[in-house]
């Protein structure tokens, strides 16, 4: 284990001890789920979760979260006329997340 796990350890203990962390939000709850983090590293999901929480969502979750909607709409649609251009939005989104994934990733190299 590296030295800053164990530093991290040793801050959370001593803070449990102290009572720091008690009375916070969300004491006691399960934590919600994400989904959407599963594919994403832990640096970067809470990253993007802190930026959420400030209102600012970066635009891969917003593009995951319109493909999941597109990809919700085309299985409604299936069998009928309207499951090509589904299909076709589907592919889109699917191409604008991967850009917006390989930007981040260049970013941050």
């Amino acid at each position: 284990m590296r030295s800053w796990h164990r530093l991290t350890e040793q801050r959370i203990k001593a803070a449990e001890a102290k009572g720091e962390l008690r009375g916070l939000a969300g004491e006691g709850k399960p934590l919600p789920e994400r989904p959407e983090e599963a594919y994403i590293d832990a640096g970067t999901a809470v990253g993007h979760r802190m930026m959420a929480e400030a209102g600012a969502l970066p635009e891969e979750v917003i593009l995951r979260r319109r493909l999941e909607e597109a990809k919700a709409a085309w299985r409604e649609v299936r069998g009928t006329e309207a499951e090509k251009p589904a299909m076709a939005r589907i592919a889109e989104l699917t191409q604008k997340l991967a850009i917006a994934e390989e930007a981040r990733k260049k970013f941050f190299r």
